[in-house]
């Protein structure tokens, strides 16, 4: 509100200026009522100037601001020597002067922003937002919202720093929320609920970016050029963000690798109880699942589907999919150390 009033003063202010120079200069109503209307429209054009700056980085508004500076300082050089052989200082002369310094004004503003975008402020204390020792930016993909688990491993302490939501990410989940299609609905929903589990928490701080691309279209891309902006890394599930973002040399932190990270390590050999919930895709074979969801294959183990056995461990494949562990039952024959190939497909 405050700076509304401020424009509308503003406005009046360059107005009744423009009011003044007229009356002073020629003296008459209708001259008058053009420096008032000149000065309105000079106006507004800083007030456009500054809606458009607001979402700017630092580096592009400075930029902008040198171009300018540098833009009028050559228009200068070539009025001057203009009027300097010119006894006459005609009306058609100034305005030539005005022309020739607002087109370079406005070329040196244009072409400093633009290259004002390509600058690496990272290491200018000033510019590059330097955060004080132990603070780190992490970014949060709209997939590692959905999944859920984040929530989990932000409340175990593991995750430090300032968690990062880009409004790019909130639009597409709440598009996603508001899909037609019911699975998706579901999904959207879940990510926003997570959202709000995780903004609760008071261990980790949760900060909302208003930072967008909007040259970029896909979301992937404005997350890696949103987390090179910051210094930051990428929370993520998804492969494909996740290579794209270590060609580009941002960091990545995915909440998969890291399950299968902290899964329990169990070696050839290793005996353990489990429950055989149905019969696998070769014959004899029994399926059950640990408490992290990592399948058992049992040989022989149909005839025990419904109960509890204890097994050895015969061998363990890991796959881009997750862990599988094939076994036998306790006090029979284990067989081969390494599941055969057909196993390997179960």
């Amino acid at each position: 509100m405050n700076l509304f009033i401020a424009r509308i003063a503003l406005i009046l202010f360059c107005s009744y200026g423009g009011w003044l120079i007229g009356m002073s200069s020629f003296a008459t109503i209708p001259a008058a009522a053009i420096g008032s209307a000149v000065g309105a429209l000079c106006s507004l054009v800083a007030v456009l100037l500054e809606v458009s700056l607001r979402g700017k980085h630092v580096k592009v508004i400075i930029a902008g601001a040198v171009g300018a500076i540098i833009g009028l300082i050559i228009a200068n050089l070539f009025t001057y020597s203009f009027l300097a052989f010119r006894a006459d200082k005609s009306a058609l002369s100034m305005l030539l002067c005005l022309f020739v310094n607002a087109t370079f004004g406005y070329l040196g503003l244009a072409l400093g922003a633009k290259k004002g975008e390509e600058l690496d402020v990272s290491g200018w204390s000033i510019l590059g937002k330097k955060e004080p020792e132990g603070r780190s930016y992490k970014i949060l993909d709209t997939s590692v919202i959905i999944d859920g688990r984040i929530s989990d491993v932000c409340e175990t302490g593991f995750v430090e720093g300032t968690l990062i939501i880009p409004q790019f990410v909130l639009r597409e989940l709440t598009s996603i929320a508001d899909s037609a299609d019911s699975l998706k609905r579901n999904r959207g929903r879940r990510g926003l609920d997570i959202l709000k589990k995780i903004q609760k928490q008071t261990s980790i701080e949760v900060k909302i970016v208003e930072q967008d691309f909007p040259k970029i279209k896909e979301v992937d891309a404005k997350l890696v050029a949103l987390a090179k902006q910051m210094n930051a890394r990428v929370i993520t599930n998804d492969f494909n963000l996740n290579k794209v973002a270590e060609i580009q040399g941002v960091g990545v932190l995915s909440i998969n690798q890291l399950a299968i990270s902290v899964k329990p390590l169990v070696l050839p050999g290793e005996i353990m109880k489990v429950y055989i919930q149905r019969e696998g895709k070769e014959p004899g074979q029994g399926v059950a699942y640990l408490d992290d969801g990592t399948m058992v294959v049992v040989e022989n183990g149909k005839r025990y589907q419904g109960k509890d056995v204890d097994v050895a461990v015969t061998s363990v494949l890991q796959t881009t999919a997750g862990r599988m562990i094939f076994t036998a039952v306790k006090g029979e024959n284990p067989g081969t150390a390494f599941p055969s190939s057909h196993q390997q497909r179960t």
